[in-house]
């Protein structure tokens, strides 16, 4: 059995197409079993087989998906594409993507935001 930690606590969670892994989401998203609203991230096992050559077996991987459904798809990423992407959201250069002071509210409250 996987767990899922927003770095405050922890709660057992199995993500049926990647099992057995420890997820980790955001500080500021709640762990309520009912309220999911969160990307959540794993480390993944190593590499085998990548069909793309630049990941060669062994590579360190991480696994992403969406905590709302334990059947969603699973991303694999190579931690040096996530590090990149990561650097790109530090930079600000996906500011275009992040929420409303609107949408937020709307999300704490379970209210329908508009924006």
């Amino acid at each position: 059995m996987g767990t899922l930690t927003n770095g405050t606590s922890t709660i057992p969670y199995e993500h049926y197409t990647a099992p057995g892994l420890d997820w980790r989401k955001a500080g500021r998203s709640d762990l309520d079993p009912i309220v999911k609203d969160c990307v959540i991230l794993a480390a993944a096992p190593p590499a085998v087989g990548h069909p793309h050559h630049r990941i060669p077996d062994g590579t360190r991987m991480v696994a992403i998906s969406d905590d709302k459904d334990p059947k969603a798809p699973v991303l694999l990423m190579s931690r040096v594409e996530i590090s990149k992407f990561f650097d790109g959201v530090i930079a600000g250069e996906f500011d275009e993507f992040r929420a409303s002071a609107e949408e937020l509210d709307a999300a704490t409250s379970g209210a329908t935001a508009t924006a």
